[in-house]
């Protein structure tokens, strides 16, 4: 009985190779006839994509030429152009689909990247929220590229606003890359919105001084300073009673760049301090007077003593 077995399972042996030999052939050669008959429809999505790529520069192009002519901002024009590849490019995609899947007609696609969109914004929640607060961002016009800004501890210059991040240059050469939310969250100071900004310093004279002297002496002073917008009024008023000196609060306007304010201090401060030199007007240090509440008692030595 078992030899009988073992001489029927070496006889099937053969035929079930062959069985399984000709199911592949058959599903490799159905395999290689669809792809052959699909092979027009790949051309012709492969078309398709190459067609919108140029459409999609062709787009930006004259999108660019006509923001240009009609003095649009960039970072409007950057938003704008931005949407309208999107928008171009899903099309092609739209394309491209249903004729690689002719079962698939615009509002099935539709519907089902509905359901995708919704699945993918609980996924990535974070990423959409930046990716809003960089549209408003730009479409509010807050600062532009090569502004200076101020951000809680950030400070330095904005290199690039993309839809979900912002470059900053700070001004010690890093570059940060911080999330548009964080911006569109928090008071952003545009340091560069206008291109003079006015500077403040505080001068002190001493209590025996003649203060409008100081004052014209420091009037003076400031209009001989490169770096001061001798346009703008510079206001020089006496400020307070300082713990040592008369405090003199000096402002004046020049430009908002960063190393043209720090330059700006610097030249002010010295010549200020040469003015008032010159004028013989003392600029105090702190002095500090001790009162006691009986006379103090002094013992008299002589050389002798050891």
């Amino acid at each position: 009985m078992s030899s009988y077995h073992l001489m029927m399972s070496q006889t099937d042996t053969p035929d079930t190779i062959k069985e399984i030999e000709s199911t592949l052939l058959e599903t490799v050669g159905d395999m290689w006839e669809s792809t052959v008959s699909r092979l027009p429809y790949l051309g012709a999505a492969l078309v398709v994509l190459v067609i919108t790529f140029l459409v999609v520069a062709l787009a930006k192009r004259i999108a660019r030429g006509l923001f240009d002519r009609r003095d649009v901002r960039g970072s409007l024009q950057d938003l704008i152009v931005r949407f309208l590849s999107i928008g171009l490019w899903f099309v092609g995609l739209l394309i491209v689909g249903v004729i690689v899947f002719p079962g698939l007609d615009p509002a099935k696609a539709l519907g089902g990247l509905g359901l995708l969109s919704v699945a993918v914004g609980l996924a990535f929640q974070d990423i959409f929220e930046n990716f809003f607060a960089g549209i408003l961002l730009l479409w509010k016009f807050p600062f532009e590229k090569g502004d200076f800004i101020e951000c809680e501890d950030i400070v330095g210059r904005v290199e690039d606003v993309q839809i979900r991040m912002s470059l900053i240059r700070k001004t010690t050469g890093e570059l940060v890359v911080v999330p548009n939310s964080f911006l569109f969250k928090n008071p952003v100071n545009v340091m560069t919105n206008r291109d003079r900004r006015r500077l403040h310093l505080t001068a002190g004279v001493g209590y025996s001084e003649n203060v409008d002297e100081a004052v014209s002496v420091i009037t003076s002073a400031l209009e001989q300073c490169e770096t001061v917008d001798q346009e703008k009024p510079i206001e020089i008023y006496p400020s307070g009673f300082g713990a040592s000196s008369i405090d003199i609060d000096v402002a004046w306007w020049t430009s908002s760049m960063p190393g043209e304010r720090r330059r700006s201090t610097g030249e002010v401060v010295t010549v200020i301090k040469a003015a008032l030199d010159d004028a013989g007007i003392e600029i105090p240090f702190p002095y500090r007077t001790l009162t006691f509440s009986e006379p103090l008692k002094t013992m008299a030595t002589t050389g002798n003593d050891s």
